[in-house]
């Protein structure tokens, strides 16, 4: 329950902050797909890195580090990024149990980049691969031009907030076709087509 209610804490504040979606999905990622899973571990291990903020997993406290994730995937992506000001502001506004002031935030940002090992990198955000397949899809195929790419995020979307994508984090490609076919057979009207469509999508997986 916990982690439903901090991805979708994640969603709405990156639609509240205007973040792009690659900031987004880079977020959700970093913090759905790694943080969480590691935080687990963890926890199990009695390893909480010795941090106030790690030992008490409270909804506040993922919601700071939802926070922080999309602040880290801001810094990755965008060449103005997030401000910790503008960060604060969001965890005043819409965290309810907590007061986190900017110390808090900063530390938030090393202990969120302990837990990872540091480990950033974006190779395995599936959303660069649904981008990359939606491009491709629109080249081989009129029909592709037909296909919602709103519909492809909001997929997205959905199984995060209902599913645990962790388990496919090491298959984004597959993960990005599976959304694209789905958002095809959703979008695109019945009598409109074409296929085979997932023949075409294996080459890609």
């Amino acid at each position: 329950m916990l982690r439903k209610k901090s991805v979708e804490f994640l969603i709405e504040s990156s639609q509240q902050l205007q973040a792009a979606p690659m900031v987004k999905y880079t977020a959700l990622s970093l913090f759905a797909d790694r943080f969480l899973p590691s935080l687990t571990i963890l926890t199990k291990q009695g390893n909480e890195k010795g941090s106030w903020l790690l030992r008490s997993m409270e909804e506040s406290n993922l919601q700071l580090f939802a926070l922080i994730s999309i602040w880290i995937s801001s810094k990755i992506h965008d060449s103005r990024s997030l401000s910790v000001k503008s960060l604060k502001s969001m965890g005043d506004k819409f965290i309810k149990d907590q007061h986190f002031t900017t110390r808090d935030f900063l530390e938030a940002e090393v202990i969120f980049l302990q837990v990872l090992n540091f480990e950033i990198g974006t190779s395995n955000v599936a959303f660069i691969s649904l981008e990359e397949l939606f491009i491709q899809f629109k080249e081989v195929a009129k029909v592709g031009e037909l296909v919602n790419f709103e519909a492809c995020m909001d997929v997205m979307d959905l199984l995060y907030e209902k599913e645990d994508t962790s388990l496919l984090f090491s298959a984004p490609r597959s993960l990005a076709a599976s959304i694209l076919v789905t958002s095809y057979v959703i979008t695109v009207p019945k009598q409109q087509w074409e296929f085979p469509v997932l023949p075409w999508g294996s080459v890609f997986i």
